[in-house]
């Protein structure tokens, strides 16, 4: 029987992405403890969580900034006519009990991600594609829908970052801090584990790697703002025996012929989209992400389970995981970060990284959430 009625509101339901995939897990958690659980989407992707029933609201085939508005009021309506117990909202949705916070408000997102255009003619450009672009303007919109309006006051409000939290409180000040706390994300201990030196040297013999070599490895879709471009251009301030493996879905043609102009194309692989992660941390030496803006980072935490020293820029939520040594201050600082790459590739008798216990992370966090609201409205098993 049931415990209580919750929905989940998310554009997407699946397994690929970092939020989505935050979404699916809570919702299969969910379902676990005997709650009818719907999740409210736009689409669905592969099998759904065990006991979690979809429900497709669609997306009529516009352009992005009507998609994102026009969910967000088919969620609104949906809502409205069902009984949900608990509602969390993992998107640009409002009139939920939980508010997942993913990433930080658009003007933060706009001023910090501003300097991974280069300067002059690139940057101005994109400032002005920002400024008349209709789907910043929605989202500015759907932005104060959420967190400003008066109804929005009941929501509690989960920042996957203190980072995250700071620049939303920043952006709009009338939040009560009270009603406003941090979760950070954790990746999967039994899966994200360093490998056997075994394991390790079957990986790397099989992409041609020399025990001489030094992998540094990077993950991400959005190469320009994960910068990749920073990473070959510190790549030409390393030794030859430096190579540079990238994981992500995205085309590499820009960034290899970066690295064709630098002189460093050889010493650059582009993975495409990885299915055994763990394998390609395990396989490198050092893991650096020189980001001009993440909110919490999935795969510094991935790589540091995985027993790589981690690089970060300061601009990452998860960076607070990150020893101070391994912190970039300027993600377009290629300088700065070729010597750090080196400094960690040289470090030896490395302590074994610990998940620390003093965070909140991970599901638990949320499902205590869902407990403490189900009783505080008188839902009783």
């Amino acid at each position: 029987m049931p415990q209580a009625r919750i929905a989940l509101t998310m554009p997407r339901l699946g397994l690929y992405g970092g939020a989505e995939g935050f979404g699916w897990r809570l919702a299969e958690a969910l379902a676990a403890q005997g709650h009818a659980v719907d999740f409210l989407c736009g689409r669905a992707e592969g099998q759904p969580p065990a006991g979690v029933r979809p429900v497709v609201l669609g997306r009529p085939p516009l352009g992005r900034a009507l998609k994102n508005l026009w969910f967000a009021r088919a969620v609104e309506k949906r809502l409205a006519r069902e009984g949900f117990d608990v509602v969390i909202g993992l998107g640009r949705t409002w009139n939920q009990d939980i508010l997942r916070v993913g990433g930080g408000p658009q003007t933060v997102f706009n001023r910090l991600t501003e300097a991974a255009y280069g300067s002059g003619p690139a940057r101005l450009f994109k400032r002005l594609r920002r400024a008349i672009s209709p789907s910043s303007a929605v989202i500015s919109w759907l932005e104060a829908r959420q967190f400003d309006a008066p109804e929005s006051e009941g929501q509690h409000i989960v920042c996957v970052s203190d980072l995250v939290r700071d620049w939303l409180l920043e952006a709009h000040p009338a939040i009560d801090p009270a009603r406003v706390s941090v979760v950070y994300n954790r990746p999967d201990l039994d899966r994200f584990q360093p490998l056997s030196p075994q394991r390790r040297a079957e990986l790397r013999a099989g992409l041609g790697v020399a025990d001489s070599d030094v992998v540094v490895c990077t993950a991400g879709t959005n190469f320009a703002l994960k910068g990749v471009g920073t990473l070959i251009r510190a790549l030409t301030l390393l030794p030859p025996n430096f190579r540079l493996a990238v994981a992500g879905g995205r085309g590499p043609e820009r960034w290899l012929a970066l690295a064709r102009t630098l002189g460093v194309e050889s010493r650059v692989r582009f993975a495409g989209k990885v299915a055994d992660m763990p394998g390609f941390y395990g396989a490198a030496d050092v893991f650096a992400l020189p980001t001009f803006y993440d909110a919490c980072s999935n795969a510094v935490l991935e790589a540091l389970a995985c027993g790589l020293p981690s690089i970060s820029s300061s601009r990452n939520g998860s960076a607070v995981f990150v020893p101070a040594r391994h912190i970039l201050s300027d993600p377009a600082d290629a300088q700065g970060l070729a010597r750090l790459i080196q400094d960690a590739a040289a470090e030896k008798n490395r302590p074994t990284f610990v998940w620390p216990d003093d965070r909140p992370c991970g599901l638990e966090p949320y499902l205590q959430m869902v407990r403490d609201l189900l009783a505080q409205k008188g839902v009783r098993p």
